[in-house]
């Protein structure tokens, strides 16, 4: 355990991420309340405590911000503290100046600290990207861009070059998008042959729902028929179909699903219909035939990994030589825009186990690929029952990221968007890597929160984007059940958010 104890609340959260980033095993409590952290520091010894002091000037003095790094001694051991001190000027009436002021002193304290830099710096948000992107977008010079992320946020020269080439290409494919009358379309089936121990999405496995499946499918029909309603008259530019697993619903339900979204809603200005046909033990040529013949471009087949031993452990069941069948197959059948996902850090993967599954990802050529960094959310197994998976070494590194950077390289796959995730050990990043025309625009829109995102299905979470930049959402019920029930709720909720153009 770490704790940091301010002298008034600001900035935890961004305090919390930076440590953490550091810190990735260790859990870290952040408070503005000494005895609290008294209290926990008695239960628990912390590895060390960080005060964190915001001085206000007067009389012709500067605010100031006062980090002060101390490691508690044992009782029989007084002798063996150690203090270490920074200090960094701020002007308080600048919130977002302030915040990066503290956060450069606080990196730069634990940087020397620990010996250790991390590549993005300070950079702990979920979407990088959208720094140099709108820098882009105002007519910034590269050159200024790469001084201003360097200088501002102690990025590396390497990630904050590959910030800049995927914000280029962003900006290039999103040329294309209408986003005000342009919206896409998100329809999530909440179910899977298994869970995998990592997941944490709105998914359960079909064996438990299959006698219900009919009535979660005469739910979303009538939700879909409510959005091509309410979306009449506006350009329909993206459908994701995601989950879960699309391709867990029999053909016949399949069939059904696909022939409602054709037929309810127009199709001229569509640039991409992608279906996640995810687990490949859920992938027939009857499933796929009916993609093609709905119109379907894009399909995800992911292996998370090509080590059999992994699978086994993380709950995917199937085997790698059905990931390999299920991709043959999609190809034969005429499918030229595949994509798979892998995910680095899973139980008991070294470098040799990431490197055998590029060698085997290679071998396929998908045509684009997302690079997952495992993040350990609360609701998966991995953190619900940890001692079953003590044994196995879940660690992600940066040699491992630039590996499967340098293959995808290698494959004519170029990184066309990247974010990260909360809880992802280390700092690290996904990334999306793509043959030239093959890039997944839904994702981009998804990431850069430009366009309205229409999302029907259990769990889903609609997004309206306002002209100046604010955000609006409203979500639907997670659990099956509670969604057949309350359909009619969800209907509306979308219906208020999205009828006053």
């Amino acid at each position: 355990m770490i704790t940091v104890c301010l002298n008034k609340a600001d900035f935890e959260y961004d305090i919390h991420s930076l440590v953490k980033a550091f810190y990735p095993v260790q859990e870290v409590k952040v408070f503005a309340d000494p005895e609290k952290i008294h209290s926990l520091e008695q239960h628990v010894a912390p590895l060390f405590r960080l005060d964190i002091f915001y001085h206000t000037g007067g009389q012709g003095q500067k605010d100031r911000i006062e980090l002060i790094l101390r490691r508690l001694p044992a009782e029989a051991e007084e002798e063996s503290r150690i203090d270490v001190r920074k200090e960094t000027e701020a002007d308080f009436a600048d919130r977002k100046e302030t915040k990066n002021q503290l956060k450069r002193c606080l990196y730069r304290m634990l940087s020397e600290y620990t010996g250790k830099k991390l590549p993005w710096g300070t950079l702990t948000g979920i979407r990088p990207v959208k720094i140099p992107m709108s820098m882009l977008e105002a007519g910034r010079q590269e050159s200024e861009i790469k001084a201003y992320i360097t200088e501002t946020y102690l990025a590396s020269e390497q990630k904050t070059d590959l910030s800049i080439e995927i914000a280029g290409r962003e900006m290039e494919l999103l040329r294309q998008m209408d986003y005000k009358d342009g919206y896409s379309l998100y329809v999530g089936i909440p179910f899977c042959p298994s869970i995998c121990s990592y997941c944490s999405f709105s998914s359960s496995p079909i064996a438990v729902w299959k006698d219900r499946v009919e009535s979660f499918l005469n739910a979303l029909a009538h939700e879909i028929d409510s959005a091509a309603q309410i979306c009449s008259g506006r350009k329909l530019n993206t459908i994701y179909i995601g989950g879960g697993t699309p391709t867990t619903l029999t053909p016949s339900q399949l069939e059904r699903l696909l022939s409602k979204i054709e037929t309810s809603f127009e199709f001229s200005h569509l640039a991409e219909y992608t279906v996640e046909a995810g687990r490949p033990d859920s992938i027939t040529r009857d499933k796929l035939n009916l993609l093609k013949i709905h119109g379907v471009s894009r399909i995800s087949i992911n292996p998370q990994t090509m080590k059999q031993e992994t699978l086994n452990i993380i709950g995917r069941r199937h085997t790698v030589e059905q990931t390999t069948e299920a991709f043959w197959l999609a190809r034969k059948l005429g499918f030229d825009n595949i994509n798979m996902d892998l995910i680095l850090g899973l139980p008991g993967e070294g470098i040799k186990d990431v490197e055998y599954t590029m060698e085997s990802i290679k071998t396929l050529s998908p045509d684009s690929l997302t690079i997952h960094s495992l993040a350990m959310k609360r609701a998966a197994r991995f953190q619900m029952f940890p001692e079953e998976y003590q044994k196995f070494s879940m660690t992600n590194s940066w040699e491992a990221v630039d590996l499967t950077s340098e293959y995808a390289r290698k494959m004519e796959l170029f990184p066309y968007y990247l974010y990260r995730q909360k809880n992802m050990a280390g700092n690290f990043e996904n990334v999306g890597y793509a043959k030239s025309g093959k890039e997944g625009i839904y994702n981009i829109l998804m990431m850069e929160e430009v366009q309205d995102i229409v999302a029907l299905g259990a769990g889903s979470i609609s997004k309206r984007v306002y002209p100046d930049g604010r955000i609006e959402r409203c979500e639907n019920v997670k659990d099956v059940a509670s969604f057949i029930e309350r359909i009619d709720e969800m209907i509306e909720r979308k219906r208020k958010l999205l009828t006053d153009f």
